[in-house]
């Protein structure tokens, strides 16, 4: 057991109204408690409970971001499939060049959606906390 951490060894019983018990639950979701005992027992004695709140009107914002990132992380899968398969074909003098230049913006493709990928994932991270 860690030294300086109280023992609870007693019970406090409390009975409540269908109408109480929903609104206790609906301040417990509210705050960043993680359970209901520590978050009734701080309310109980009258100690601060951290409030978790969101701008609901970025969750929109965080939705489409994710799904943007995925169909971003697509699009570079299925643009790196076909430079591949040009590869195949480079046999043909024409195409050396083609892939050449594809290939840098290939790279460079792969690279922002890399980086957009890792803003998205950031502040996806952020928001949920």
């Amino acid at each position: 057991m860690e030294e300086g951490k109280e023992i609870r060894e007693q019970w406090l019983h409390v009975r409540l109204s269908s109408r109480e018990s929903a609104e206790v639950n609906k301040l417990f979701k509210a705050s960043a408690e993680r359970y209901l005992s520590d978050f009734a027992r701080k309310k109980l004695l009258g100690k601060p409970v951290l409030v978790a709140t969101r701008n609901a009107s970025q969750d929109g914002l965080i939705e489409q971001l994710a799904g943007l990132r995925t169909e971003l992380s697509r699009l570079g899968a299925n643009y790196n499939q076909a430079v591949k398969k040009l590869h195949a074909v480079s046999r043909i003098k024409d195409f050396e060049h083609w892939l050449v230049t594809y290939e840098l913006d290939r790279r460079k493709l792969l690279s922002q959606v890399e980086h957009a990928g890792l803003v998205i994932a950031e502040l996806a991270a952020q928001w949920s906390r």
